[in-house]
């Protein structure tokens, strides 16, 4: 647990006030970008160095100096940091770590001294490189508005900065353009494309009087637009804003682990004095009072416990990594194994995102049976863009069906399109309202004016999202949570198919940190599940957080704390229980590391350790401790942490 303490603490600095209208430069930290990294690398080098050297039977000078490079390298930072504690008038396990590495190499044993630093260091540059990414991908969700608007005056269109437009500005979106501001439609219909503020998994009508948001995609036709909201205050901009306050609140179990941090790091240095200057002043001479001294540091320092946390949960992240699932730091992995709830979005995560046709309705007296009904519809559609009429056209190639070509082919944004099939007037449009089915989009198909059937499409619910909710209610003993920002109707019908009953749809991104928010306020740890930049800030609200990569955004990926990077979603109740079983094994190894230190501090504060005993007594316990953790790097461990239904 010390590990996570002091070592690197690194927070987004507060940020002004976002501007929607100048997207920051999309950057992305390299791993060696980072000086932790650096540091760390290196330190392992020479760490790996020296020990083949040892190993090899070269000259004891090649081996020292060697791990000397690993204790500078690894060592400095925080010697400095813990220096600067000190300043400070605070002792943190920094510092402590440092003496006791140095305190080995005191009195030969090198080895476990560099072999501490290199472990600090490593989780240190695993830490930073979290955080940076996270930071990278805020700046970079800005990107997602457009740079300009067209801006109608009494003078005719202009082109402005989007960051210039001011509340009651009118604008113009040409079809295919991102939206710059957060208003109200004041003329012409279109369908925007909204998922990424929303989640709806289908582009919406926009008419007059609807409401449109920053960075969404207009589709086919053009919108007068009335800003109503300053471009700083705009939907996404509020994400940003969201994720940074997110990412900068300190978890409890972090909190809590600093405390005992200073604590221990007090009373080792005050006990290490204390052998050392008792003894002496009863008469022990010198080097048998340092010589316990520099023992009982050894035996008290935290190798053992930093290695019976490690282990576990390093081990579960690269089994996790072997499975599609890359979870992001140890302290990530530990949170997930803490869940007792879980909140999961809908469009991309518990369903696919894309729609596809699931029903095939000729009307009778028609003369068209299905495949007939699918065809045509599709060949009308062709030419067409249009997520729906792209899934028109794979349904009946799926089925082998042949298409016609279509003529005079024309498009009426919220209305459907228009085409001349085989001589013959085909139109494809939304149905009426008393047509539509719950949950699914239904379209009405007419040739030469008469109908003549409909088409049902929904979006595909992922085939082992029913085994995975099950597994969740499983293991936290209560349903999921559905979020979405999706239609009732819509999220109902998952919900009916995957057995959860607790719905909240038509959400936005605040709504849906809100809900995160509450169940955290009733007590709960909650686990999200989500993909879109509408979800990164309930991402980061929760307790834990795992993003599904196949179709997930770039923000939903770095602040989330696991990535589904196969896009399995049984995977997540997976990695939940490989999570729970490295708990276990660092609960397990916590005993056995403390049984150890104190069997040998009593051993040497009572009686006289020898120090060959108190190096194999403390490095038995590290070995154990560490070779327990790696049982989790066998493959049947993550089959374990699979659910039983699948």
């Amino acid at each position: 647990m010390f590990l996570y303490g002091g070592r690197v603490s690194v927070t987004l600095a507060p940020a002004p006030r976002p501007s929607v209208g100048v997207p920051t430069p999309r950057r992305r930290t390299r791993v060696l970008a980072l000086p932790e990294a650096r540091w760390a690398l290196a330190s392992l080098v020479a760490f790996l160095a020296g020990l083949a050297a040892d190993l090899g039977g070269a000259p004891g000078w090649a081996g020292g100096t060697l791990y000397a490079v690993a204790y500078v390298c690894g060592g400095w930072e925080p010697a400095l940091e813990g220096l600067r504690a000190l300043r400070d008038k605070t002792l943190d396990v920094d510092l402590l770590m440092i003496v006791a590495a140095l305190g080995a190499a005191a009195i030969g044993q090198v080895l476990d001294g560099a072999l501490l630093i290199v472990i600090f260091a490593t989780s240190g540059a695993l830490e930073a490189l979290a955080t940076a990414r996270t930071a990278d991908s805020v700046r970079g969700l800005l990107d997602l508005a457009p740079t300009t608007a067209t801006r109608v005056t009494g003078r005719g269109e202009e082109t402005v900065p989007t960051a210039e437009l001011a509340v009651g500005d009118l604008v113009l979106v040409r079809p295919g353009e991102r939206i710059g501001a957060d208003g109200t439609v004041l003329d012409g219909v279109s369908e925007a494309d909204q998922a990424t503020v929303t989640g709806e998994s289908l582009p919406v009508v926009k008419r007059p009087g609807d409401d449109v948001f920053a960075g969404t995609l207009n589709g086919t036709g053009a919108l007068r637009v009335r800003v109503g909201r300053d471009p700083a205050d705009s939907v996404i901009a509020r994400i940003v804003t969201l994720v940074e306050e997110a990412s900068r609140t300190k978890a409890p179990t972090q909190l809590f682990i600093e405390k005992i941090e200073q604590r221990y790091a007090v009373g080792v240095v005050v006990a290490t004095l204390a052998v050392f200057g008792i003894p002496l002043a009863f008469g022990e001479n010198l080097t048998d009072a340092l010589l316990r001294a520099m023992t009982f540091m050894i035996v008290a320092s935290p190798c053992a416990v930093v290695l019976a946390t490690m282990p576990p949960l390093l081990s579960a992240i690269a089994n996790a990594g072997r499975h599609g699932v890359l979870v992001k730091s140890a302290v990530a992995m530990e949170r997930l194994g803490e869940i007792d709830t879980a909140a999961l979005d809908k469009t991309g995560t518990l369903t696919e995102g894309t729609p596809e046709v699931t029903a095939v309705r000729p009307l009778p007296g028609s003369g068209l049976d299905e495949d007939a009904l699918l065809a045509l519809a599709a060949s009308a559609e062709h030419p067409s863009e249009h997520p729906l009429a792209r899934a028109v056209v794979a349904a009946a190639r799926t089925r082998g069906l042949l298409l016609a070509p279509a003529t005079d082919f024309t498009a009426a944004p919220g209305h459907g399109i228009t085409a001349t099939v085989n001589g013959t007037v085909v139109t494809v449009g939304r149905a009426d309202p008393a047509e539509a089915e719950h949950g699914g989009t239904v379209v009405r198909v007419t040739r030469d004016g008469t109908p003549v059937g409909t088409l049902t499409l929904t979006d595909r619910l992922r085939p082992d999202a029913p085994a995975a909710t099950s597994a969740l209610t499983a293991l936290t003993g209560t349903a999921p949570t559905l979020l979405t920002g999706d239609n009732t109707h819509a999220a109902a019908r998952v919900a009916g198919a995957t057995g959860l009953t607790d719905i909240r749809a038509g959400l936005l991104p605040e709504d849906k940190v809100n809900a995160v928010r509450d169940l955290r306020t009733a007590g709960r740890k909650v686990l999200f599940v989500g993909d879109g930049v509408n979800d990164a800030p309930a991402l980061a609200a929760a307790h834990a957080g795992i993003a599904m990569g196949r179709a997930g955004s770039d923000l939903a990926l770095e602040t989330a704390d696991a990535v589904v990077v196969r896009d399995e979603l049984a995977a997540v109740p997976a990695v939940v229980r490989l999570s729970r079983t490295a708990r276990r094994l660092v609960q397990q190894n916590l005993v056995i590391a403390g049984t150890a230190i104190t069997a040998l501090v009593l051993w040497d504060l009572i009686g006289h350790l020898p120090l060959p005993l108190g190096v194999a007594g403390h490095e038995g316990s590290t070995v154990l401790v560490g070779l327990n953790g790696l049982r989790l790097l066998r493959e049947s461990a993550w089959r374990s942490g699979q659910p039983q239904d699948t």
